[in-house]
């Protein structure tokens, strides 16, 4: 199978469980990417929180790296690598209709740390199971098959938006978060009965504790480092709206179409970024998107004019579709024993990338302003590439 090029397309849609993921991802992506957008507001109109307090509440993604080992940790000792997929997802959908029920302001915080943070879990374990599989049926077309399957969650967040807008803004936005905990339950339904077994690669003798831990420590490396790069985006979606409605007077349909466009672009770009990954190396891949988030911060903080904002958020992307098709994969291989802890630590990354980036924002929005505040961004994706430019010298040596 290593000797001939195939394309990713075919293998999944060849293989069940590969179809059934995709449509499991997409699924969730429409629910979460519907309700995310609207929580600020549903903590302002509907518990009457004062918005400081509100904008705090994405300080709870801390609680997700901690969540997403644990729970990765429990699955690489696991046999059927889709039992903690289901387990997330049951209590993720919980966990949602528990915050439609809220009626006091510290409920939906306590929520988000104890049951949202675990939900998050279903995503890493479901690509753990992709592992297992491309582990069990290797093909030179990996990349691009995790990118494909990964594909699907775009388009949710493409979607999901518009949905969210759409349904809150006529049932409510309770019904809203009843509508996202029956999206997160339904993430189960295609994929049905099926077992994904565990992959456990042939290795000499079995390593202790202490080992394990500095095993880990290249993963843990790559994870912060990508935290680094992933900054920005809290700030970009929290306070670019703010920047174009009140220094640069862009209509609403504007706004929409600047926000709008990342997701669009990075769906277009994941298989083009899956492909350099397989001939130039994931890592040199991941190097060149840090580069683009930093050209991307520097667009939006240089910028007085919505061209500038396009241009950022078309750079942006391409650090995105990075992020998406190649940063996963890089984590399972970088710790092989554990692809259930790596892909839950890394993916973790994001919300606690999100939770950093929202203190920095209200920092920096509140000492240097708009849009100078892209500066801090950008100065930290720039350590981001050098941390990767480093790790891709010590991987091609």
């Amino acid at each position: 199978m290593l000797d001939r090029s195939e394309s990713a397309l075919g293998i999944v849609l060849r293989s069940r469980f590969y179809r059934s993921a995709f449509l499991s991802l997409l699924v969730a992506g429409i629910g979460l990417s519907a309700a995310t957008p609207q929580l600020t507001l549903f903590l302002v109109r509907e518990l009457h929180t004062p918005l400081p307090v509100a904008g705090l509440y994405y300080v709870t993604n801390l609680a997700a790296p901690l969540a997403g080992f644990l729970v990765g940790r429990w699955s690489d000792r696991t046999q059927d690598r889709l039992l903690w997929f289901r387990i997330c997802s049951v209590i993720g959908a919980a966990g949602w209709l528990a915050m439609a029920g809220a009626t006091e302001v510290w409920m939906p915080f306590l929520i988000s740390a104890l049951a949202l943070s675990v939900a998050g879990g279903s995503m890493a374990q479901l690509f753990a199971a992709c592992r297992d599989e491309l582990s069990r049926h290797p093909t030179r077309a990996e990349n691009r098959v995790v990118a494909t399957v990964r594909m699907a969650f775009t388009t949710g967040w493409i979607l999901g938006p518009v949905f969210g807008s759409w349904f809150g803004g006529v049932f409510g936005l309770r019904a809203l978060l009843v509508a996202t905990a029956a999206c997160v339950f339904a993430q189960m339904i295609p994929l049905g009965r099926q077992r994904v077994e565990r992959y456990d690669a042939p290795r000499a003798g079995t390593p202790d504790e202490r080992r394990r831990i500095d095993q880990m420590a290249p993963l843990l490396i790559f994870t912060a480092v990508c935290v680094l790069a992933m900054t920005g985006d809290t700030i970009k979606f929290g306070y670019l709206p703010i920047y174009m409605a009140e220094q640069l007077h862009v209509s609403d349909a504007v706004r929409g179409a600047v926000i709008g466009i990342q997701p669009l672009l990075e769906l277009l770009l994941l298989p083009v970024v899956a492909r350099l990954a397989d001939r130039f190396g994931a890592i040199r891949a991941m190097t060149g998107g840090a580069v683009l988030g930093l050209a991307g911060n520097l667009a939006y903080a240089l910028s007085t004019s919505v061209v500038g904002l396009f241009v950022g958020q078309a750079l942006t992307a391409g650090l995105w579709a990075c992020v998406g098709a190649l940063g996963v994969s890089i984590a399972q291989r970088l710790y092989p024993e554990g692809v259930g802890t790596a892909s839950g630590i890394f993916l973790s990354a994001i919300p606690l990338g999100s939770a950093i980036g929202g203190t920095i924002g209200g920092i920096g929005v509140a000492a240097i302003g708009l849009p100078h505040v892209f500066f801090i961004p950008a100065c930290l994706t720039a350590l981001a590439i050098v941390a990767f430019t480093i790790l891709s010298t010590r991987e091609s040596t």
